[in-house]
């Protein structure tokens, strides 16, 4: 695809979800909103008998959006599965301690997570992320009886009644900030959820191979058009996606009082997390080695004596690596290890239940804005293309 520039960056921000933002539209313009939650919140699984009573456009837009793009090559979404059972617990800490601190650093984005009362809370927020990847790579995803496919179909209508409200009572500055939850934001989403965890496995000592990490990323192209990003302007590869996430990075990435508080939010999340007071200075140290001081600095982290422990992380990593391959015992119990951490963290974030998604009425008063996969072609992050 032709690189991104300036001028295609400027035309994504002022870019939106053209299905979901329509059917939203009329929802609220024919008051059937609290219907549609209400009707919607017993449909979480793909291929459940639709209900009656459910207004004919939200009918529409999701027998429209039910099915996954024509283009998806299986076998390479196959590959990511694996990819994610071997390395469950390591992506769930780069999505945790990485991917959620690189949205708070654009500032943008972090007035946006701050405009409803639902992403204010980050434990709610990572209780979906993590349920909605959970769900993405288990083998029936796409099929009958998954929750992917319903999940992916609220989100999208999330986003586009965030766009609604903010446009509609005037509390966005579109000519400054561009269209709320715009193309170029989720695109960059995308890159966080993507690239960014691949370069924190990287940073974290993780051996990845080369088809790994290349499917990993697919997975999550096919997760953009689940969720209505153009996917004309989504970069294919991984050296394109890095190209398009230093671009993006270096036009927005700053420090925000918003960015501040939501990672304050986040920190004091997987404290309370973690068992007891001991280890709570390992998670600010965690994510000042993945995200780098600047980021850091600019999010507020604090600085912890822990920081040399946690460099020293790769180093494990390396060691219980060599374990896994060399000991089908050892690889058996280190991804049961990764797989009970993963649901140990869910439950604890989501008190044990299954989080649901609904279209928001009103938005914050006091929001003011104008198997495995062959450990074969070592993989090497893509070269940084800004300066």
């Amino acid at each position: 695809m032709t690189p991104h520039t300036e001028a295609s960056m400027d035309a994504l921000r002022h870019a939106g979800d053209e299905l979901a933002d329509a059917t939203v539209a009329a929802l609220f313009e024919r008051g059937e909103v609290g219907t549609f939650n209400t009707l919607m919140r017993y449909v979480s699984t793909a291929g459940a008998p639709l209900p009656d009573g459910l207004p004919d456009v939200a009918r529409e837009y999701l027998e429209a959006t039910r099915v996954p793009p024509s283009w998806v090559d299986w076998g390479e979404m196959e590959k990511a599965r694996l990819f994610f059972i071997d390395n469950n617990v390591h992506i769930s800490t780069a999505l945790s301690f990485a991917s959620m601190p690189a949205c708070y650093v654009v500032p943008r984005v972090a007035k946006l997570l701050s405009a409803t009362h639902g992403l204010k809370y980050p434990s709610k927020r990572m209780a979906e992320t993590g349920q909605f990847t959970v769900y993405l790579m288990r083998p029936d995803a796409f099929e009958a009886g998954s929750r992917f496919v319903p999940a992916a179909q609220k989100v999208r209508l999330l986003h586009a009644s965030i766009r609604h409200h903010l446009k509609r009572e005037n509390r966005w500055d579109t000519e400054a900030l561009g269209t709320p939850i715009c193309q170029e934001d989720m695109i960059g989403g995308q890159m966080f959820f993507s690239l960014l965890v691949l370069d924190s496995l990287h940073r974290l000592g993780i051996h990845l191979s080369t088809e790994g990490a290349e499917a990993y990323y697919y997975a999550w192209r096919v997760v953009g058009a689940m969720l209505g990003v153009d996917q004309e302007a989504v970069p294919k590869t991984l050296d394109e996606a890095r190209a398009f996430l230093d671009l993006y990075m270096v036009r927005y990435m700053g420090p925000s009082e918003e960015g501040a508080v939501l990672t304050r939010q986040l920190i004091d999340l997987y404290e309370e997390v973690v068992p007891g007071t001991f280890f709570d200075p390992i998670v600010s140290a965690l994510i000042r080695h993945l995200v780098g001081d600047t980021c850091a600095d600019w999010l507020d982290v604090p600085r912890t004596p822990w920081e040399p422990v946690v460099k020293a992380v790769p180093h494990l990593l390396g060691v219980l690596e060599t374990i896994e391959d060399h000991s089908p015992l050892g690889a058996w119990a280190l991804d049961r290890l990764g797989h009970l951490t993963t649901v140990l963290e869910l439950s604890s974030l989501t008190r044990g239940r299954v989080m649901h998604y609904a279209i928001p009425e009103h938005l914050k008063k006091d929001y003011g804005v104008s198997g495995t996969v062959p450990r074969t072609r070592r993989w090497t992050p893509p070269a940084a293309t800004v300066s």
